[in-house]
């Protein structure tokens, strides 16, 4: 039988990866390595915890090992994201990382040894591969990778308080979106000073509905999220929340897209202010790694009516300014027009060779024709949902 006493010891004095021994199947794997052939009543019941906690994941320790370790969310991980790791912690996780090195390779033959019995015991498997080397190359790649949440996920919401992950976003990507190419390459551009660390302008996207605003943002964060790009979306009235936010993200080495969808004031919203602030003068202003991307069917964000420009307010250019003023903080301000005919017939051939549609030409745009006159006008949104209808119908 081996003698584990040193790995038992090793493992109670874990301090960077505690979550990771204190994982049920690790808890009791480290119990059975502290076990003898005394009990063998208890011996068998941790065995029974430990597979059984195994088999909820895989039946692979050194996956098993190698997923918590790259799940872990720890000081480590976090002072890697900033470049900021001392030499003890370094020392720490190395020594830490051994150990987990050696309990990825343990063989349910070396379990088995601990208390022999004469029953049958579900067996494991194990992968030739070093978790260790695994985790170094995690925190290689980390400021583009991103840890936690931001690693397994590309766009989230925010909602009762929290960043929540979208299990199942948009999957648009740019090589579908066809028409709006000037428009789009503005976005794309400012979004790679983002990336890249350079200065970068907050985008307003305006125009009419269906025009391909929030789809283009989504698409840019499709395409560029391996290069640590995530999204968040904001709710118009939760804007309140902006700042906690920017500071939940301050330290984080991905860049985000504060991405509001829809946004548009009245001139007594409480909403406005919020956001004004954070744009430009607030105290709590954005840091370097996000931008705010809106969209609106508005240029000037708020609705105004007749009562605003000849109400009873002493000061009437003023408000009439501070009204106007939001969306000259927007340092980027991109217009996405109705398409006219042509623009629209192009869009539907395009999406027409995306989706195998066989309709001679001259059919296909006297019927997308017929259709955006059914459907309220011409759009990309209306090319879409024509195509989606052809080909439902072709199936």
């Amino acid at each position: 039988m081996k003698d584990f006493n040193e790995l038992v010891l090793s493992a109670k004095a874990v301090t960077v990866f505690k979550n990771v021994i204190n994982d049920k199947g690790i808890s009791a794997l480290i119990e059975l390595l502290e076990c003898d052939d005394t009990n063998k009543d208890y011996f068998l019941s941790l065995y029974s915890d430990f597979v059984s906690a195994l088999y909820e994941k895989t039946d692979n320790l050194t996956e098993y090992i190698n997923t918590l370790l790259q799940n872990d969310e720890n000081i480590y991980v976090k002072q890697s994201a900033k470049g900021q790791v001392s030499p003890l912690l370094q020392k720490a996780v190395k020594y830490e990382l051994e150990l987990f090195e050696e309990l990825s390779q343990l063989r349910c033959e070396d379990i088995k040894s601990v208390c022999p019995v004469d029953v049958y015991l579900p067996e494991w498997e194990n992968s030739d591969y070093s978790v260790k080397d695994e985790y170094v190359k995690k925190i290689d790649a980390i400021r583009t990778t991103g840890y936690g949440i931001y690693a397994a996920h590309r766009m989230f919401l925010y909602k009762d308080n929290e960043i929540i992950p979208v299990k199942y976003p948009d999957p648009q990507r740019l090589s579908q979106m066809s028409g709006y190419e000037l428009e789009r390459q503005k976005v794309i551009d400012n979004t790679m000073a983002l990336i890249e660390g350079k200065p970068c302008n907050n985008v307003l996207l305006y125009g009419d509905a269906g025009s391909g605003k929030s789809s283009t943002i989504k698409a840019i964060v499709n395409e560029y999220w391996e290069m640590g790009l995530r999204l968040i979306e904001i709710k118009k009235n939760q804007l309140y929340s902006l700042p906690d936010v920017i500071e939940k993200l301050a330290d984080n080495s991905l860049k985000f897209i504060i991405f509001i969808d829809d946004l548009s004031f009245s001139t007594n919203d409480s909403d406005f202010g919020a956001l004004k602030a954070i744009l430009e003068g607030g105290v709590a202003g954005k840091t370097d790694n996000l931008a705010i991307y809106a969209t609106s069917n508005r240029r000037n964000l708020v609705k105004e009516n007749f009562n605003d420009r000849n109400g009873d307010d002493v000061h009437l250019q003023d408000t009439i300014q501070e009204v106007m003023s939001l969306s000259a903080r927007f340092g980027l301000k991109i217009t996405f027009s109705k398409p006219n005919k042509d623009l629209y017939l192009s869009i539907v051939e395009n999406l027409a060779m995306q989706y195998n549609i066989g309709i001679a030409k001259n059919e296909l745009s006297i019927q997308a024709e017929a259709f955006a006159l059914r459907n309220g006008g011409r759009s990309p949104r209306t090319a879409k949902q024509f195509i989606e209808y052809l080909a439902s119908k072709s199936e």
